[in-house]
């Protein structure tokens, strides 16, 4: 893919100078994506795994490349964007923006560069370069955001203007932030501390801070929205307590108890569907999914007291728990698992979600290892989850594993901008190429994009359903053969 835009300075800055910030921002990423060697495949290892904000797809960056899979089915992972081949890009993050076909590609090898690309049209519709080293991006159908280890960039994501930027953050050298999905409650979150753990909700739609949560007593380890973006669950570095507060009072409104015996390194958390349940996994081999009904006061009338010695038992017990040390009793009170899952590896970077596929509930996790795994969840009974699928992330499953798709850009755009002074991002805008799209979902290959048409997919990709003359939504324009 050829890049025939230009390149604009929005505030001219320095040279291009490597700060120890940067030289640490990399050396995270590298870091990271050194956990996930162990992907069987001649393509090495696995750099980042992310799910797609409803959970319907999967996005792989590996050392030469990205993939994107399907999770319509339960039987097959549908191969539908593989760059590898034509890619040879060490991609560390991948975010694609709910099944329409924009994909925010980061590499290591460019790792202050986002590129925003059109997969199936093959086509970089624009990139941004940043004065430091990208450690996350959340995308929603308003906005996308681009954390730094000190800032965060809120870009229109219609146009990709910057609206907004959140300088001198608290030090955040994981990245860590998420993005609520909905429209009507279009919130970020990131840590307010680096020494304790306090949330900071601001509101990505109207640009302005909302509300600090003191989450913790520990700095954050893991942060997520519920679908609606009304609730927001929190984890600390200690792993032992999960947390989950209203995002407009702040309020708590679930304790959740993830271990007693050992201290845990939260990986993710994340929502069902319908906010009912809430999985945590971490670096343990058991993944944690907890009920979140609320516990309503209903008590059966009570004829006669019981009596006997049990009856006795349970008066004293009940009298004796105002006396316990706060503690003790927040302990007593905290919620515990309503279903466990058990991971055949612990200390793998892995990260989970519930979905809804095929009309059942599945508990999912991909793991740096380069496999999906399916478990089943009884959302009625809870326990045990059993696995019932394995799928390989290297391509030799669910499709095809030749061709090309936009993110397997190799033409630059001119030197990449290293200013550390630099506060704003460097536009640039992208060109078009020539590929196939897995199966009956690629589309016309060789279209190359002109810069209204990438304007425009832009805006259509945001609508909710996604509208245009392509169809954003990849299941509604090519239905199942």
């Amino acid at each position: 893919m050829q890049s025939l835009g230009t390149t604009v300075s929005v505030v001219g800055g320095g040279v291009g100078v490597v700060t120890e910030g940067v030289k640490a921002g990399i050396a995270g990423l590298m870091s990271l994506a050194a956990q996930g060697s162990a992907l069987p495949t001649e393509g090495g290892g696995v750099f980042s795994i992310t799910f797609n904000q409803d959970y319907s797809s999967l996005g792989v960056g590996t050392r030469i490349g990205y993939r994107l899979y399907s999770l319509s089915t339960l039987d097959k992972l549908e191969l539908i964007c593989d760059n590898v081949p034509a890619g040879n890009e060490d991609t560390c993050i991948v975010e694609r923006l709910f099944s329409s076909s924009l994909v925010a590609v980061v590499s290591l090898s460019s790792p202050r560069k986002l590129k925003v690309c059109h997969f199936k049209k093959n086509s970089e519709i624009c990139n941004y370069s940043y004065p430091n080293t990208i450690l996350g991006v959340k995308l929603n159908r308003a906005r996308l955001v681009v954390c730094l280890e000190e800032s965060l960039y809120i870009h229109n994501i219609r146009d990709m203007k910057v609206l907004h930027t959140i300088r001198d953050t608290p030090p955040n050298p994981t990245g860590l932030c998420a993005l609520s999905i909905s429209n009507e409650n279009c919130f970020l979150a990131y840590p307010g501390s680096n020494s304790i753990g306090q949330v900071q909700i601001f509101d990505a739609q109207n640009l302005q801070a909302k509300i600090m949560i003191p989450a913790h007593d520990s700095p954050l380890a893991a942060i997520s929205f519920n679908a609606s973006g009304t609730k927001i669950a929190t984890a600390s570095e200690r792993g032992t307590v999960i947390r989950v507060f209203s995002v407009g009072e702040g309020a708590r409104l679930h304790e959740l108890r993830r271990g007693m015996k050992r201290c845990a390194t939260i990986f993710s958390l994340a929502f069902s569907p319908d906010s009912l349940f809430l999985c945590a996994s971490s670096n343990t081999e058991t993944v944690h999914v907890f009920r979140l009904e609320e516990i309503k006061e209903t008590r059966p009338p009570v004829v006669e007291e019981q009596q006997g010695l049990m009856g006795w038992m349970t008066k004293a017990v009940s009298a004796s728990a105002s006396y316990l040390p706060t503690p003790v009793a927040d302990m007593m009170s905290q919620g515990r698992a309503f279903a466990t899952v058990t991971l055949p590896f612990q200390g793998v970077r892995n990260v989970c979600a519930i979905a809804t596929i095929q009309k059942q509930t599945r508990v999912l996790v991909a793991s740096m290892d380069g496999y999906l795994y399916v478990y089943s969840l009884n959302t009625s009974e809870g326990g045990d989850c059993t696995l019932i699928k394995q799928h390989r992330l290297d391509g030799h499953e669910g499709g095809p594993t030749t061709g090309e798709c936009a993110g397997a850009s190799t033409a630059t755009s001119g030197p990449y901008p290293g200013a550390a002074k630099k506060t704003e991002p460097v536009h640039t805008d992208g060109g078009g190429g020539e590929g196939t799209y897995a199966g009956v979902l690629r589309g016309p290959a060789g279209t190359v994009m002109t810069e209204a048409d990438k304007m425009s997919e832009m805006a259509a990709a945001c609508e909710s359903p996604p509208k245009s003359v392509l169809k954003f939504d990849d299941v509604s324009e090519f239905p199942p053969v």
